[in-house]
């Protein structure tokens, strides 16, 4: 019984984990600084693959309770509310990263569009006929 408490807990550890470091990183994305998104990403996988085994552990611990007393069903249901607090803040942030990186990319498009109308623009400058001209007098 003391065993899904701990897998809860830790469970919730790594929630709180995985929300601090998307906090981190949306204060870098906020400054338009996005240096560190293939680690930012790296380390998400890292904690979801550890959250995925606790809940597996989780799965195999709870087929073995029987007799569940009260006070351990009051420690569930708290793990289990703030398991879903966490989840509820980590979906608000991720919403928040995805609509930062869209930015970021629309303003990236917008500068590639920009510079594709300034080439094409200078190149509409270029004369054939004065560069056949200085060829003849050379």
């Amino acid at each position: 019984m003391l065993r899904i408490i701990t897998l809860l807990n830790q469970k919730n550890h790594y929630l709180e984990k995985f929300y601090a470091l998307n906090e981190t990183e949306i204060l870098n994305f906020a400054q338009d600084d996005y240096s560190n998104l293939d680690q930012f990403y790296h380390t998400r996988e890292q904690i979801l693959k550890t959250i995925r085994y606790v809940d597996s552990e989780i799965d195999g611990a709870s087929k073995l309770l029987t007799d569940v007393s009260i006070e351990l069903r009051k420690e569930i249901s708290v793990n289990m509310e703030i398991k879903d607090q966490y989840v509820t803040r980590i979906l608000a942030q991720d919403l928040e990263i995805l609509s930062c990186i869209e930015t970021a990319k629309s303003a990236i498009i917008r500068e590639l569009q920009e510079i594709k109308r300034t080439k094409k623009a200078v190149g509409g400058y270029k004369s054939p006929t004065f560069v056949k001209r200085l060829d003849e007098e050379i």
